[in-house]
């Protein structure tokens, strides 16, 4: 029975729509028990600023940091250990399914994009007040108008980023090599039951570790041990990410490469089973997370969806495929921690005439409280219909190439 269990739930990857829906029902809990959405560039910011500090700049004057804090350490925010939990609980799964393996960049035009895409996606996402999730898959469902700016743009520099990543400049040369022999594979499965027994291992730690959290001190305004849950809910996000594959540029990356949109639609509905259980936690009184409906936000996921596409992985993507060993996404990532802190350092420039001077629209305020949750539905079903249509024209134009070609 265990061997079963084991092969179906925790060595196989999972479908996606299921642990999109897992995703969408978690992030409204989290958002219910801590206040605060699921969210990590704000989090990669603040490591930008301890660099800052380190190095001996002060940030206590840069308005970026006065608008997202910079007080404590990774250790005790709570954005902070959320993110040590999805390593975490990605690490535990990649280990438990044996699919850890050091890989190095296979070319110098790899690293380049790597590098240059996560900063342009790093400061898309921050000038833009949040990322694939504070802008887009836990921002939708907060009812701020600035998410589905930022979604909308983001799509389209989605488009261009493609446009860019498949062009001649940046597609890797493969070298071919005559051999005199055949290759012998590598057994892949040699390795296979000691990392499952070290991936328990990791999953055990973390969970000590929630344990050791939830007896410790509570912070400063809160009346729950609101660390322990946090890492918690960051080990299930992190595992459920790596488990099954969820990338948010593939998603919307294959719409327009392969015509393919089931990873986008899986994700519209996530957003739709978060947005119920959000919109009940606000009617109970919890404040929702709205930002700065303006330029930014537009520009920020044009950014964003092109960086995103050119570096090969998101803000979620990055960080599972990271600790699977990949060094490519490790330099995705410190390239978002370097463009969110580009962001921060020159923030104060820009903030006033593409930000902080607009509006904070919350569309339940705007269409009243019903009126706002019919808006956001119909909106996401418009948004469900889009995806559908791209993917039927996009097949609908490889059948006519094809044809011709016949003909």
């Amino acid at each position: 029975m265990f061997k079963n269990f084991k092969e179906s739930y925790l060595v196989r990857f999972w479908s996606p729509i299921p642990a999109i829906a897992m995703l969408g029902i978690l992030s409204a809990y989290y958002f219910g028990i801590t206040g605060t959405y699921w969210a990590v560039t704000g989090e990669f910011t603040r490591w930008g600023g301890h660099v800052l500090n380190f190095i001996g700049v002060n940030t206590d004057n840069l308005g970026y940091f006065k608008i997202i804090g910079l007080s404590g350490t990774p250790f005790s925010r709570v954005d902070g250990v959320m993110i040590i939990g999805m390593f975490g609980g990605a690490l535990a799964s990649a280990l438990m399914a044996n699919n850890i393996k050091f890989r190095l960049p296979q070319s110098k035009a790899r690293v380049f994009q790597a590098l240059i895409g996560g900063a342009i996606a790093g400061f898309g996402a921050r000038i833009g007040m949040g990322c694939n999730l504070a802008s887009f898959f836990t921002g939708i469902p907060q009812f701020s108008l600035h998410a589905w700016f930022f979604t909308i743009a983001t799509l389209i520099g989605v488009y261009f980023g493609n446009k860019v990543a498949t062009s001649r400049l940046l597609c890797s040369k493969i070298i071919m090599q005559k051999v005199n022999k055949t290759k012998e594979l590598e057994d892949l499965n040699k390795n296979a039951k000691v990392n499952f027994i070290i991936g328990i291992v990791v999953l055990i730690f973390m969970i000590a570790w929630v344990v050791f959290l939830a007896f410790g001190k509570i912070p400063e305004g809160k009346k729950i041990p609101v660390l322990s849950i946090a890492m918690l809910f960051g080990i299930a996000f992190g595992y459920i990410i790596s488990r099954a594959q969820i990338c948010f540029t593939s998603a919307f990356r294959d719409i327009f490469l392969t015509g393919r949109g089931y990873m986008a639609r899986a994700v519209v509905i996530g957003m739709m089973l978060s947005t119920i259980g959000v919109f009940s936690y606000i009617m109970l009184g919890l404040p929702p997370k709205i930002m700065w409906a303006g330029p930014n936000a537009i520009i920020g996921g044009l950014l964003f969806g092109f960086g995103i596409v050119v570096a090969g992985g998101c803000e979620c993507g990055w960080m599972y495929r990271a600790v699977e060993g990949q060094v490519h996404y490790w330099i995705v990532g410190i390239g978002n921690v370097i463009g969110s802190t580009i962001l921060a350092l020159t923030w104060d420039s820009y903030a006033e005439s593409l930000a902080t001077s607009f509006p904070k629209i919350n569309l339940l305020s705007t269409f009243g409280n019903y009126g706002g949750l019919l808006v956001n539905y119909l909106l996401l079903v418009v948004f469900f219909i889009i995806i559908v249509m791209l993917e039927k024209y996009y097949l609908a134009k490889k059948r006519n190439q094809f044809s011709k070609r016949s003909n």
